[in-house]
């Protein structure tokens, strides 16, 4: 049976606690991608209902949330970089 190190008074744990911040830190980037377009969506969404606009501001705010989804990749990908080690 195989033996998970998390920590612990020896570093065995050190890299695995690493490695699983920067899991949990890199698979927030699709949750954020999603939430950044659905935001935009419903913006334009509600603007264009407010104001009779339809379908104007639905794909403005669409592409400003595309845009900031891909903001948020890009720093991400900087922050944490993808070498090969």
């Amino acid at each position: 049976m195989a033996k998970f190190y998390i920590g612990g008074p020896n570093n065995k744990g050190k890299k695995k606690d690493s490695t699983m911040k920067e899991v949990l830190a890199l698979s927030s980037i699709g949750m954020s991608f999603v939430i950044c377009i659905i935001i935009g969506l419903a913006m334009g969404y509600y603007i264009d209902r407010y104001f009779s606009t339809k379908p104007w501001f639905t794909l403005l705010f669409l592409c400003f949330g595309i845009a900031a989804g891909f903001k948020n990749l890009y720093e991400a990908v900087k922050r944490y970089g993808f070498k090969d080690d």
